[in-house]
């Protein structure tokens, strides 16, 4: 064994054999320089955790040249020898932040989640954590590891979004709070570390609803889309459902005989199968879409490359229409305040209670949860209700269009 002070001239003047040989500083115990026969330098550290009974260990520093020098490998020797003291393995502490830095960031963190920790959640409910992750989170999140990350990083992240809507910072805490819970709940972390923290601010509830004189100039205005998204802003408007549950339509969901439109439990938002009958006006959209009254068997309604996918692009849709809107306000007249097509939805709502519906029906119509009776509904009960209330609604929308062109009479088979 060969012993001596390891600095640069004695560590450069080693020479290689045909196996390892070692240098052993005479200051630092168990500091030392292992010589390859390749002519390699590395420094390392040999030690014992516990007593002379228990093997030797060794520990690699690092190779001599690559940005260690004998003063910095000593003095790493030193502070593992510390930890070592204390009962720390340098070995095992490599080891485990090896583990951390590679299994336990947070994006990888996020795939284990996304695979294990969504399941049970409905389709459209797995994509938007997915989404939120990938979109908000892993930019600027992905690299780090998990048990490292404060609440104050993720708060970090919420602010960059401060020119967004509250209703995205809250969906995007949700999303990181939910996954932290989980990994929490698996041992992955020690701690959540949105624990203690506010949830952020909510976003003001929507009260917006467009009377008749708005609804008529979206009418007339959503001409100027083209057919595919004039037709998309008709149904909305005629039908009163949800945006995503209008542009997902196909046609093996719609009867036209029977007047009805089947919207499957897949694709409806609270999960329940739900029948909305079809007005004659809604039936006149229908036919201008499908070109005839003969309508496809299969493929999407809203569609602009032959049925294959659903129609998208609402931002783009909704700048075109507003400024289709302000171009028909008189120029005297008060400028129509923003408005979402969820929106829509509301003031279908609103119209029928102005309309004098009872509240039920209107709960059954837009196919709301609700306890007790309205929210129990197999697919016909209600069906005569909605569809006298859609009716009414079609029938209301057509005089303050009076403009629109009248639907031409639809035979209907018996709904009953």
């Amino acid at each position: 064994m060969t012993v001596g002070k390891i600095a640069k001239t004695s560590v450069d003047s080693l020479s290689k054999g045909p196996r390892d040989t070692f240098l052993w500083d005479t200051e630092c115990k168990g500091f030392g320089v292992k010589v390859t026969p390749e002519g390699r330098r590395i420094y390392v550290l040999q030690y014992r955790m516990g007593g002379r009974t228990t093997p030797t260990r060794r520990y690699k520093i690092g190779q001599h040249g690559s940005g260690w020098t004998p003063e910095l490998a000593r003095r790493e020797a030193n502070r593992l020898l510390v930890l070592i003291a204390q009962g720390i393995d340098p070995a095992e502490e490599k080891r485990r932040r090896h583990y951390v830095a590679s299994e336990l960031t947070f994006s990888a963190v996020a795939d284990r989640f996304e695979e294990k920790g969504l399941e049970g959640l409905r389709e459209k409910t797995r994509e938007f954590f997915k989404s939120t992750l990938r979109i908000y989170l892993r930019p600027k999140l992905g690299k780090r590891p998990l048990p490292a990350i404060q609440g104050s990083e993720i708060f970090s992240v919420l602010d960059g979004l401060s020119t967004h809507s509250p209703a995205l910072r809250r969906n995007v805490f949700a999303v990181a709070r939910r996954m932290m819970r989980w990994a929490k709940g698996r041992g992955i972390i020690d701690r959540n570390p949105l624990e203690g923290f506010e949830v952020p601010a909510a976003a003001p509830s929507r009260d917006r609803v467009l009377n008749d004189h708005e609804l008529k100039l979206v009418w007339t205005a959503s001409e100027e889309l083209g057919a595919i998204f004039c037709g998309l802003v008709r149904l909305l408007l005629l039908t009163g459902q949800r945006r995503d549950e209008v542009a997902g339509l196909e046609w093996q969901e719609l009867d036209r005989a029977r007047a009805e439109w089947i919207l499957p439990s897949a694709r409806a938002k609270n999960g329940k199968e739900h029948l909305i009958p079809l007005s004659k006006q809604v039936i006149a959209e229908l036919d201008a879409l499908a070109g005839s009254a003969s309508w496809p068997r299969k493929g999407f309604v809203l569609t602009t490359d032959g049925g294959k996918s659903r129609v998208s692009g609402f931002s783009r849709c909704k700048r075109k229409l507003d400024e289709q809107v302000r171009d028909l306000v008189e120029d005297d007249a008060a400028p129509v305040t923003a408005w979402r097509f969820h929106d829509l939805r509301r003031s279908v709502a609103t119209g029928l209670q102005r309309l004098r519906v009872s509240s039920e029906w209107i709960e059954a119509v837009q196919n709301r949860r609700k306890a007790g009776v309205a929210g129990t509904y197999q697919r016909y009960e209600y069906a005569d209700e909605k569809r006298e209330a859609l009716n009414t609604w079609g029938r209301h929308v057509a005089r303050i269009v009076h403009d629109a062109r009248e639907p031409r009479p639809v035979e209907l088979a018996d709904a009953s």
